[in-house]
């Protein structure tokens, strides 16, 4: 049956799956947060470019609002100003005039200068207009789009519904036959910010082209096959070179011209509005005041050098996505360390980000933020799971060995990282205590009180062994067993048992006083032995102690035997030893033990006068 833990992992890669899935075909909750990024290393890189050097931006900035008014008067200006512009442009040949200005209604307070711009016209055939669709609500009140078809270039197909109507923006103070119209419709995503600039709108059947899209196929561009393209930027707001609306104006009509002859020649001149209070502003990766004329270049600039963003294929980001939480999904069900697998995502989120950064370069837009969200997200939620275990288990180690050691052992035993599940073979001395007169003692008291009594006595003397740095193995009926040496090691672990029996044997003392004159038979015996042991956690699955076990421990019980009338403390010679001088011992002699060929020497220690 599957672990509690393995179970949590497969709970939580389904859910995650589920999750990439959803994200990546439905919700799209994480895609801001990757189109911020985006934008922000697109900013970074082309902060420096320049755009096509083939369209040019005629603008109407704030410096020809203020100085046409000596010549057109206050804006909007008679339609005539911009006869005189189209006149003069297009006698420099260039390849296309293209306008980012709506004529939407006639003039009806100078209808002559309204003639006079259309009388420019006439006999131009690449001057380009704007026209933009309206709310689809508005479609059955609209124009039919088999009348429009020409004017702006939609094409149809066998599904083209040939009387639908549609909502467009109509240049009313323009003769019909001089509409050669694009839309110009600018969405923004759901964050505020544009990115994508029509090539064709789907209408009823209908492919109605953008106006970079009319301009491009009627100067024979290669179009996508695109409803929309992402726009790759160039530079800030003044990507293509800019001349102002007033400078073009007032040459054209001075006397000495000082402007180049021929600077329109095969350009794409695009007429439009810069000036912020005329309100062509938009939101975009690289500016939050980005002018509308200037989108429209750069979607020209786009289509004419194929220089849009491409995109990796819908199933890139989930697949890439789930490939992340694999392998993470992988290292923490293999128990790999955790800060080694947050390394690890912090070079794979460098190395995904640097190839973001770099596919920019080559025109490319790759999706990584959502996988790697969604990476990270799975690494702290498995992480902290694994932390949660982790403390629990630390606690629980705590709670177990707060009851035989002392608690700040337990804290080092803890940073060292627990306990080895395996055992192991250390040098240690091992202590057992056992009561003596404890029959006496129970005959005089009631169950309760020789159970309190027990458990007072008992509390002072596991007190002094936890004072001296020893472990509480385990308690015996009445008896006591303890060791130094493990699970912390101790180089002078003779000493400091022999320093706790000394003790124990003052407390004891105390607590006979406490008992009186009618329990005067009350006395323990203490054996101590030191030498190799196997130490660690034993007994079943279901319980297990940390204990030592060995000849070591069996002859320290046997010493501890041995003890009455003899003395109250015997340790053996192996102890003596290893104690040095910390202490002065008495040869108590030779004493014969189960299970040994030859008697075995002890000695009572005491402490040395000062």
């Amino acid at each position: 049956m599957p672990s509690t833990r393995a179970r949590f992992f497969a709970a939580v890669f389904a859910v995650f799956v589920g999750l990439i899935l959803v994200e990546a075909y439905w919700l799209h909750f994480t895609e801001a947060f990757s189109n911020r990024v985006a934008d922000f290393f697109q900013r970074v890189q082309v902060k420096d470019l320049k755009g096509d050097p083939d369209i040019v931006i005629v603008a109407i900035d704030e410096q020809s609002i203020t100085g046409m008014a000596e010549y057109a008067g206050r804006w909007p200006w008679p339609r005539s100003v911009y006869g005189e512009v189209v006149t003069a442009i297009s006698a420099q040949k260039p390849k296309a005039i293209v306008f980012d200005i709506m004529f939407g209604e006639p003039d009806t307070d100078r209808p002559e200068s309204d003639q006079h711009f259309n009388q420019v016209l006439r006999g131009l055939d690449n001057v380009y207009f704007p026209t933009a669709r309206r709310d689809v609500a508005g479609d059955p009140f609209g124009v039919p789009i088999a009348d429009l078809a020409s004017a702006i270039g939609a094409v149809r197909n066998p599904r083209s519904d040939k009387n639908a109507t549609i909502d467009i923006v109509q240049p009313a103070a323009l003769a019909s036959e001089h509409w050669r119209l694009g839309l110009i419709n600018f969405d923004q995503d759901r964050d505020g910010v544009g990115r994508r600039y029509i090539v064709f709108k789907s209408a009823y059947g209908w492919r109605i082209p953008s106006l970079p899209a009319r301009l491009g196929a009627d100067l024979g561009w290669p179009l996508p096959d695109l409803e929309y393209i992402e726009l790759g930027w160039r530079g800030g707001i003044q990507a293509h070179q800019q001349v102002s609306f007033v400078d073009l104006y007032v040459d054209l009509n001075s006397q000495k011209k000082t402007r180049p002859p021929n600077e329109f020649r095969d350009k794409i001149v695009v007429i439009g509005a810069t000036a912020v209070g005329l309100g062509d502003i938009r939101v975009t990766p690289v500016s939050n005041t980005h002018p509308g004329v200037e989108i429209l270049a750069t979607a020209i600039d786009n289509l004419k050098n194929h220089a849009w963003l491409r995109t990796p294929p819908p199933w890139f980001t989930p697949v890439l996505g789930l490939a992340l939480i694999v392998l993470l999904g992988i290292a923490f069900w293999s128990r790999l360390n955790t800060v080694q697998i947050g390394f690890a995502l912090v070079g794979a989120t460098v190395v995904l980000l640097g190839a973001s950064y770099l596919a920019f370069l080559q025109h490319v837009r790759m999706p990584v933020m959502t996988p790697l969200l969604f990476g990270w997200t799975f690494f702290l939620v498995c992480a902290l799971h694994d932390y949660r275990d982790e403390r629990r288990s630390r606690e629980s180690a705590i709670r177990e060995f707060s009851r035989f050691v002392n608690p700040h052992v337990v804290k080092e035993i803890i940073a060292q990282g627990g306990l080895s599940r395996a055992g192991e073979s250390r040098e240690v001395t091992i202590l057992f205590s056992d009561i003596r007169g404890f029959t006496t003692l129970s005959e005089s008291r009631s169950p309760q009180e020789v159970v309190g009594l027990l458990n007072r006595y008992f509390s002072k003397q596991v007190d002094v062994i936890f004072r001296h740095g020893g472990t509480l193995d385990k308690f015996i009926g009445d008896a006591i067993m303890a060791c130094w040496g493990a699970p912390i090691d101790d180089p002078e672990h003779a000493q400091h048992a022999v320093a706790a029996a000394l003790e124990m044997a003052d407390t004891l003392q105390a607590f006979k006083r406490e008992l009186g004159e009618a329990d005067a038979d009350f006395d323990v015996g203490i054996g101590i032995n030191s030498g190799p042991a196997v130490v660690g956690l034993i007994g079943s699955e279901a319980r297990r102690e940390y204990t030592a076990i060995g000849d070591t421990v069996n002859l320290a019980s046997r010493i501890e035997g041995l003890t009455k009338g003899v003395a109250r403390i015997l340790v053996s010679e192996e102890t003596m030893r290893r104690c040095g001088n910390a202490f002065g011992f008495a040869d108590r002699g030779s004493f014969p033990v189960k299970g040994r060929a030859q008697g075995v020497r002890l000695f009572e220690p005491s402490r040395k006068s000062s």
